[in-house]
């Protein structure tokens, strides 16, 4: 039988979650790797000295301690698939994980994960976060997709400068104002290094302007161990030839030298990888353009969705609301920085670029027929016909202006359902659609639609998003990576793609602190006001 709702008692789960959640490299259960069933590995930087601590934990551990072959400048300079074995990558202090089979701190994550921990007041733990992200920058080339050799080729959606905001922002988290401005001195660099992954060429969304989604490496991405998901997107779009945009080749299920030639840059290389060789199924193989795509994804965060193609598959022909709505506020927060440091020339070029990108983006992402932001598709040229969550996400940034926002507003009724907002209108079986709803994607919109005075539709979603918290773990005693808002609780059936819904879980347990925090505000303004006039509110 389920338990009565019960705010405190889901309050009090977070307050021990985080120390469940904690990780650092001195923990063994840490250095696990619950996706691959090799003996676990940790690499650190080939600058790094083999110390003698590095050396115990190998030992108290059972585990490899190496070095990287080479030192890293940029995401791509080292092809993991060239490492003898994958592995964790050093990280210098303790962070969270998300949990379940996420055992390792993960790019975009670890922001909505930090925002729960300064809601908390666990500032050391939240600076930990910023600084284990800084050194991502610095050793890996820019904040990963996770800390494992096999996120070398990718990044996340580019939070990095909102987290040193929060961390800058929070009285709590240095000592005085020479801390502060020495730390933020080491951080801006690494913050600048960290953006430009984004306007590199492989991350160009064509001559729009703006930045799209992808991975530099090729193929199956290798954490997959077995080619079970592959042969799932196959039997799907061999099973709905009218939605295939053109992801399956014809080829044989074992391919002679020639043919595995040709497959190597049609497809994937059968000869070098297992999970390659085994995506097959009744004559057809994945076309390379489909496992870019695939990759790309996976860099977004939204995997698997089918708003960017049939399982995301054709992520990297669009230029992203979500993901240059990113850049836009990296962009602003890189001239706050330069600003603060006294770096004038450095502050007006970011304040350039961040009036370039709203350009862009009002040229190619915003519909005014439809009233609101929609992914463009630079490659066919046209925007997507369908809504996505991540329309909000300019709120959040404060690109919009104030009639765009009002326009966005309004089309709340497209998302919101009686447990919060979902990712869009268009069921499709996996997890990023609807009717399934995110805490980072019901965060943004908040705090967004909070930040141009919509506050009675802040307080309302949140107040939803959190009751369908306290539901769920009333129900099991679980909080949950992803939540069914159509229901208004943790019942996520998944019939194409992943289908776990992971206990843990770090975004979720943040995410309801600080939808706490909406709504204890609004209780203190309507306190506030009640006082004043002599009602009670």
């Amino acid at each position: 039988m389920a338990a009565k709702p019960d705010p405190a008692k889901t309050r009090a789960y977070i307050d021990k979650a985080w120390t469940t959640l904690t990780r650092s490299m001195d923990d063994c259960a840490s250095l696990a790797d619950p996706k691959l069933l090799t003996r676990p590995v940790l690499y650190v930087p080939s600058q790094f000295p083999m110390s003698a601590e590095l050396g115990q934990i190998g030992k108290r551990c059972n585990v490899d301690v190496r070095a990287l072959p080479k030192a890293i400048d940029q995401l791509g300079d080292i092809d993991a698939t060239t490492l003898p074995v994958q592995g964790l990558l050093y990280l210098p202090h303790p962070y969270v994980v998300p949990g379940g089979f996420f055992n390792e701190m993960y790019g975009w994550d670890s922001y909505f994960i930090m925002l729960g921990l300064v809601a908390d007041h666990r500032i050391d733990l939240a600076r930990d976060m910023v600084d284990n992200a800084l050194f991502e920058v610095q050793y890996y080339g820019g904040v990963l997709n996770a800390n494992r050799t096999y996120y070398l080729s990718r990044s996340q959606p580019p939070f990095l400068s909102a987290m040193m905001v929060a961390l800058l922002d929070d009285p709590a988290s240095f000592h005085n104002t020479e801390e502060k401005r020495a730390w933020l001195e080491k951080a801006y660099p690494l913050a600048v290094r960290n953006y430009e992954i984004w306007t590199r060429s492989e991350h160009r969304a064509g001559d729009t302007g703006l930045a799209r989604y992808y991975d530099l490496g090729s193929g199956p991405v290798l954490e997959a161990q077995d080619s079970e998901f592959y042969r799932g997107v196959i039997k799907w779009l061999i099973a709905h030839p009218s939605e295939n945009p053109g992801y399956l080749l014809k080829a044989s299920e074992h391919p002679d030298d020639a043919e595995a030639a040709r497959l190597k840059t049609e497809s994937c290389d059968v000869r070098a990888s297992k999970v390659c060789a085994g995506n097959w199924v009744d004559g057809y193989r994945l076309t390379a353009d489909y496992y870019h795509g695939d990759r790309a994804m996976r860099e977004s965060g939204f995997d698997t969705n089918f708003h960017f193609g049939p399982f995301g598959g054709s992520t990297h022909h669009y230029a992203a609301v979500g993901l240059n709505s990113l850049l836009y506020r990296y962009e602003l927060d890189l001239h706050d920085f330069a600003v603060q440091l006294g770096k004038t020339a450095d502050a007006e070029r970011w304040s350039q670029a961040a009036a370039a990108r709203k350009a862009a983006m009002n040229k190619y992402l915003w519909r005014p027929e439809s009233g609101m932001y929609r992914d463009y598709d630079f490659v066919a040229g046209k925007p997507s016909d369908a809504p996505y969550l991540t329309t909000f996400y300019l709120l959040w940034a404060g690109a919009a202006s104030k009639e765009q926002a009002a326009s966005v507003r309004g089309k709340l009724p497209l998302f919101e359902l009686p447990g919060g907002l979902a990712m869009d209108n268009l069921p499709s079986g996996v997890q990023w659609n609807s009717p399934f709803g995110w805490a980072p994607t019901n965060w943004l919109a908040v705090s967004g639609l909070d930040a141009y005075g919509f506050h009675d539709d802040a307080q309302r979603i949140a107040k939803k998003f959190d009751a369908t918290i306290d539901r769920s773990f009333a129900a099991d005693g679980t909080i949950r990576e992803k939540y069914n808002m159509k229901l208004g609780n943790a019942d996520v059936k998944v019939t194409a793609g992943y289908s776990q819904n992971v206990i843990g879980f770090g975004w979720t347990n943040a995410v309801y602190l600080k939808m706490q925090g909406v709504l204890d505000g609004a209780a203190e303004k309507s306190s506030a006001a009640g006082k004043a006039t002599g009602t009670t509110p």
